[in-house]
């Protein structure tokens, strides 16, 4: 049922424009055609199609090509191919035999010429695109879900089924580890850099993004808890200064990136509550000596004292650590939050299917998003004059 569209002035929301709805299978992988109406769309159902928007508005398919075995960013191979300037046919070019086991991320790196790759081999590699040669491997602790290069110092960013985010320095023919952080409990799923401001966004099945201050140089990580589900993808507009990211449950998430946000603390150990001193269970000598029975331990997001469930009993949002959904606070913490320190800093949206992709196109500020009902919606995701109705 197609969307009805409607004027409403100034709406914040992400605007649906159109969905493309002829999948056989779930679409891993597509991008919106840079300055052009079409997006380029790789499925499950082993096809690899162009759309390009007619005159009536809707999509449709300029090219069908049916590769010979199933491929989700393709399988252990790497196939390139040159499409016409109209758009209507694509020309098999060259083939990279890059990995043993399944391809899981592809970025193609046009100021160097380098096409970088990971897999499920745990095998993370760089080819170059005029020759076809490969310039150099790395060896990886996990199966790679999340790959992002800055050009300028020629890094790569490595997330991994572990939770781990590595830092490669890349040259022609060679790499080296520069450093590895991890701050995830699930596996790295997303990852996003901003080469301007020099932060990296990773994403994970724990729900949670971290943005990571590489370029300060002072180890700042500071947490973004809005997802009731895993995060499948990270976008940043830098012109607006904004973070979208998704999840499984369908929400696509806009976080104001333009304010002063703060670290998280760490969470503190005590053999007591650090608010009334009531020992916890497993203090048995204070238990003994006062007479009391042991509490269970819990910690103050805001503080990150170690306290009782009585002396901490309140729940706030603190949308500037990053807690857009309330969470637990001391009763101190909780008197010392303000209205305006609960102000949101982030909006919530609903798409309507499960996310299993997401893509940003910064030049027409559209978004485009794909799901598990193997539907393709394009988004109008900056501010908008149109907003949708709620029946599609």
């Amino acid at each position: 049922m197609a969307a009805e569209i409607q004027p409403q002035p100034q709406a914040r929301k992400p605007c649906l424009l159109s969905k493309i709805d002829a999948f056989q299978e779930v679409v891993s992988t597509a991008v919106i055609i840079p300055k052009e109406d079409g997006v380029i769309s790789v499925s499950e159902d082993r096809t690899i199609r162009v759309w390009l928007k007619r005159d009536s508005g809707q999509y449709w398919p300029s090219i069908y090509h049916t590769m010979p075995c199933r491929y989700s960013f393709l399988f252990f191979s790497l196939l390139e191919f040159v499409l016409s300037e109209d758009y209507n046919k694509m020309t098999p070019a060259r083939t990279y035999q890059a990995h043993q086991g399944r391809v899981t991320v592809v970025l193609f790196v046009l100021e160097m010429e380098w096409l970088l790759s990971t897999g499920q081999d745990k095998n993370f590699t760089w080819h170059c695109s005029e020759s076809g040669q490969q310039l150099g491997t790395y060896r990886t602790s996990a199966w790679v879900s999340g790959l992002q290069f800055d050009v300028e110092t020629r890094h790569a960013f490595v997330g991994d089924q572990s939770g781990q985010v590595t830092i490669l320095k890349l040259e022609q023919d060679s790499c080296s580890l520069v450093t590895t952080f991890k701050g995830h409990t699930g596996n790295v799923t997303a990852l996003c850099w901003d080469p301007v401001t020099r932060v990296l966004f990773s994403g994970s099945s724990d729900h949670s993004i971290i943005m990571w201050d590489i370029g300060g140089r002072k180890g700042t990580a500071i947490e973004l808890q809005g997802h009731n589900d895993k995060v499948q993808g990270l976008c940043y507009a830098s012109h607006t200064r904004q973070l979208i990211s998704c999840s499984s449950d369908g929400s696509i998430v806009i976080w104001n990136m333009d304010v002063t946000r703060q670290e998280t603390p760490e969470w503190l150990d005590s053999d007591s509550c650090q608010k009334c001193e009531q020992p916890f269970f497993w203090n048995f000598k204070q238990m003994w000596d006062s007479k009391k029975i042991g509490l269970r331990q819990h910690h103050c997001r805001k503080c990150g004292q170690a306290v009782c469930g009585k002396c901490s009993s309140k729940r706030s949002t603190i949308p500037l650590m990053g807690f857009e959904f309330e969470v637990r606070v001391c009763d101190s913490c909780h008197e010392s939050i303000s209205d305006e320190d609960r102000a949101p800093t982030a909006t919530f949206h609903d798409s309507k299917h499960s996310i299993v992709y997401m893509h940003y196109e910064p030049t027409t500020g559209n978004l485009l998003t794909s799901g598990t009902d193997k539907v393709i919606k394009v988004w109008k995701s900056t501010r908008s004059v149109c907003c949708l109705e709620t029946g599609w």
